[in-house]
């Protein structure tokens, strides 16, 4: 025979082997199937019925690419997604054609002035640049990448103007002066990876007058990596402030005061996103992340409900002054609004002793960087726009509100939401999940994993490797530009030279039938309902 004949013989004997291997295992399968008890499906339809678990599990990634139109997905649009990538790829927020926003929908509208000012009278630091990197689309076709350069550029930054700035905690030794309205929100290391905080560190630091808030895992050294302005938080669990037996430590709270980033701390009473302590899996718990939050390595972590230290307003209040006398350092609280009462009676404490948090940070429900329940994260605390004003309303009804700074974050990713926001009462804005897609999350939904396929939201090393730092820090650098610079578009369309003069007036709110009703209408309901 010719080597054509054996070769013919090998190819029908593998064929064969195959066509029995494949018929083995489906036999195998099929009786694993049958006999199995717990899913009635593959007992009726033996190998079959793994289909359905095979789409099932596909299906988010299928809706998300094929089946949600652009405004639809959730917790993030389509669009919604794309535009804060746009922003931090190619430091471009331009679209075509017009808006996809259903205009028939009730919602919030900024006035336009008749006589809006010119980018050249608006009241900004025209000095401050920073370089950063940023891609070019050069080509895109149907089944390859896209074909994209990365530049260099020099840009303004978009700072306010020094007499702008806002000022936390102005009766504190060290206050805390800020010349961009727009921070990271608290994301722990532990939560985030190591290369996730690096890059927001890094980045933040490059494009000036921001700040990131450590969340309540404690102060890593990847927060400091790149010399970011710090709020540190403390969490009910007290971690990285906290000594071997769990208690507070305050010589370890002054070490960290100390630290020159650190320029303020956040007592974490509550989040939008988990109405609760919070949690981190054991297998996210490596060693390091032990020893900075002094607990045991590989141990699932939940923090309580509340402070142990405290179970009302005047300790609370007798614990934050402690702190600042401490540290020297503004001192805020994070809360998220329930009900009017809850406000009312903040602030007439703050009224009544004198006392109080040099800012209050105050989360919508709609917040989500937290692994929590289902019942909670939907029903359990108000949204930004309706607990906001609630605040605001009350603070200023007591004679209080030009005592403290009030920090707003809930789903606030673009210039308009953080435009409104601050037209509700808020002197800054923090965002998270913003700062997330900037460094490569895909809304893979599996934050709580440990399985984040592009590591953002992982302790795996071996996923980390995945975000590259040194391209990533740009992406924020981009994305907070874009954001600071939207803002001052929209306040020149409002007729105002800077975004720190959004007002109520500013704003007016559509119902479903096309009428239009002033923020400061709405306000008023706000003040009658204490």
């Amino acid at each position: 025979m010719n080597i054509a004949n054996y070769l013919t013989i090998i190819e029908f004997v593998v064929v064969v082997m195959l066509l029995l291997l494949v018929t083995f295992v489906l036999t195998y399968m099929f009786f694993i199937d049958k006999r199995q008890k717990r899913h009635p499906v593959l007992r009726n339809y033996p190998v079959l019925g793994r289909m359905r678990y095979f789409l099932e599990n596909i299906g988010p990634e299928m809706r998300q690419y094929f089946f949600d139109n652009d405004t639809e997905g959730k917790p993030f649009s389509r669009d919604d997604y794309q535009h804060i990538v746009r922003s931090a790829k190619y430091k471009r927020d331009v679209i075509g054609f017009g808006s996809k926003r259903d205009f028939e929908q009730p919602g919030y509208y900024i006035r336009n002035s008749m006589f809006p000012k010119q980018m050249e009278e608006l009241n900004m630091d025209r000095e401050t640049k920073v370089k950063t990197r940023k891609y070019l689309l050069l080509k895109e076709t149907l089944f390859t990448q896209r074909k994209e350069e990365l530049v260099d550029e020099e840009t303004l930054t978009y700072l306010l103007k020094e007499e702008d700035a806002v000022v936390i905690g102005e009766k504190a030794r060290n206050p805390f002066v800020v010349k961009g309205l727009i921070g990271m929100s608290a994301m722990s290391f532990g939560a985030l990876g190591s290369n996730a905080i690096t890059a927001l560190s890094e980045g933040l630091a490059i494009v000036k007058g921001t700040w990131m808030n450590t969340g309540e895992g404690g102060l890593s050294k990847y927060h400091l990596t790149g010399g970011a302005d710090i709020i540190m938080q403390i969490g009910p669990g007290i971690f990285g402030v906290r000594d071997e037996d769990g208690n507070f430590d305050w010589e370890e709270l002054k070490k960290k005061s100390e630290i020159p980033q650190i320029k303020a701390f956040e007592l974490k009473l509550a989040q939008g996103a988990k109405i609760r302590g919070g949690h981190v899996d054991g297998e996210k718990v490596t060693p390091e992340i032990a020893e900075i939050r002094r607990v045991k390595p590989y141990k699932p972590i939940d923090s309580p409900n509340r402070f142990h230290q405290f179970g009302d307003l005047p300790t609370m209040f007798d614990f934050i002054e402690r702190i600042r006398e401490t540290t020297g350092k503004p001192v805020g609280i994070k809360v998220v609004i329930g009900s009017y009462d809850d406000a009312d009676e903040l602030a007439v404490y703050m009224k009544q002793s004198g006392k109080g948090p040099d800012f209050i940070t105050v989360d919508g429900g709609e917040g989500g960087t937290g692994a929590t329940f289902q019942e909670l994260a939907d029903s359990v605390g108000l949204p930004i726009k309706s607990a906001l004003p609630i605040l605001d309303a009350a603070l200023h009804k007591h004679g209080v509100r030009d005592r403290v700074k009030v920090i707003a974050s809930g789903k606030l990713f673009t210039p308009d939401r953080v435009a409104i926001a601050l037209a509700m009462g808020a002197d800054l804005v923090n965002i998270a999940r913003g700062f997330m897609i900037t460094v490569g999350c895909i809304q893979a939904l599996k934050c709580h994993s440990n399985a984040c396929p592009v590591g953002v939201a992982t302790t795996d090393p071996n996923l980390q490797k995945a975000l590259v730092i040194d391209e990533k820090k740009y992406r924020v650098v981009n994305y907070v530009i874009t954001m600071r610079e939207g803002l001052f578009r929209l306040a020149a369309a409002a007729g105002i030279d800077s975004p720190v003069q959004f007002e109520r007036k500013h704003i007016v709110f559509k119902d479903d039938k096309g009428t239009v009703y002033p923020l400061e209408d709405i306000y008023r309901s706000y003040l009658k309902a204490f």
